[in-house]
């Protein structure tokens, strides 16, 4: 099925399951198998080998499943809500905002528990993207480029905030272990939180068909009896919720959401529901990957994902502006 968007873009609707995609969890899968035993320590000749595995490994590939799978899944909810392919956390400054929230948490409860922080970054999170949808709605811009540039602009603000209190209340040095965007950390009784964003990505699922519609504009979304504004409202709070879990727990997954759904969209085409299992198979591979080669190009030592996935992303972000430069 084929539909058109209000700004000529073609959506097309394909089929869920197919062939195609068994092939890809399992090549997904053959990469979180060699994730399991990608490590500087010895899980088979150590003694203690096989519990270190239960408490280091197992957790550092479920944080990769969920991280990169909702990641990715957020990014392509933003992109079709904002009717812009250039958007996703990190372009919009959510991600900016949800460090700012985790900051003000910990300055005025320093003792504050983890849920307590990703409360405070979930809660930014939803506040900054809100601001940015609210001002897309109140100005006009001719150039799909100008709106990650006004958001990319935002999160720089609100970062320079967060940069100010933190140099204020010395705690400078933890505001960039936070935003590292790494897997270093994460162990068995770490990590649980990130289960949130399983239940995020189930609920995208769930309302992808909504999304779509709300996706061809107010106008059309309106005129099918789609409350817009709800729609818009629960996209928000789900990007939201995904964003600040994963800062507190991981950090800052640069680029993940803009790379992914634009790959996705060029093989498949634009059907929301029937494009969800492969953005979210395509999100965990590709964080595998970076994982995989911070893990073992400097080993023992480690270079952080989010280093890795900025320079892929800023190389993909530069062929997707020549490339519609080219269209146009």
């Amino acid at each position: 099925m084929t539909t058109r968007t209000a700004d000529g873009t073609v959506r097309t609707r394909g089929r869920l399951f197919d062939g195609k995609l068994i092939i890809g969890v399992l090549v997904v899968l053959a990469l979180l198998v060699v994730s399991l035993f990608t490590g500087v320590y010895d899980v088979f000749g150590a003694d203690d080998g096989a519990e270190m595995f239960v408490i280091t490994r197992i957790p550092r590939t479920l944080a990769l499943v969920l991280a990169g799978g909702a990641m990715a899944m957020c990014g392509l909810v933003m992109q079709l809500l904002t009717q812009n392919r250039f958007v996703e956390p990190t372009t919009t400054g959510t991600t900016e905002w949800a460090g700012l929230g985790l900051l003000t948490v910990m300055v005025l409860f320093p003792g504050a528990s983890i849920l307590a922080r990703m409360g405070g970054a979930v809660v930014a999170a939803f506040i900054g993207t809100m601001i940015f949808f609210l001002f897309l709605r109140r100005v006009s811009l001719r150039s799909s480029l100008i709106v990650p540039i006004v958001g990319i602009m935002l999160g720089a603000v609100v970062g320079s905030i967060s940069t100010f209190v933190a140099l204020q209340t010395d705690m400078l040095q933890s505001l960039g272990i936070w935003f590292a965007g790494s897997f270093t950390s994460v162990f068995r009784g770490q990590y649980e939180p990130l289960w949130v964003v399983a239940i995020v990505a189930a609920l995208i699922f769930v309302a992808a068909d909504r999304f779509t519609v709300a996706g061809l504009g107010k106008d059309v979304a309106t005129n099918v009896g789609l409350n817009y504004d709800r729609v818009i409202l629960l996209g928000t709070g789900l990007i939201a919720v995904a964003t600040g879990v994963v800062t507190v727990v991981i950090g800052s997954l640069p680029f993940l959401g803009l790379i992914v759904p634009n790959i996705v969209s060029m093989i498949r085409g634009d059907d929301l529901r029937s494009n969800l299992p492969w953005v979210c198979l395509t999100g965990i591979a590709i964080v595998t990957v970076c994982d995989l080669i911070g893990r073992t190009i400097i080993m023992p030592f480690e270079i952080p994902v989010s280093l890795i996935l900025g320079v892929v992303g800023a190389v993909v972000f530069v062929f997707l502006l020549l490339r519609q430069r080219r269209n146009v």
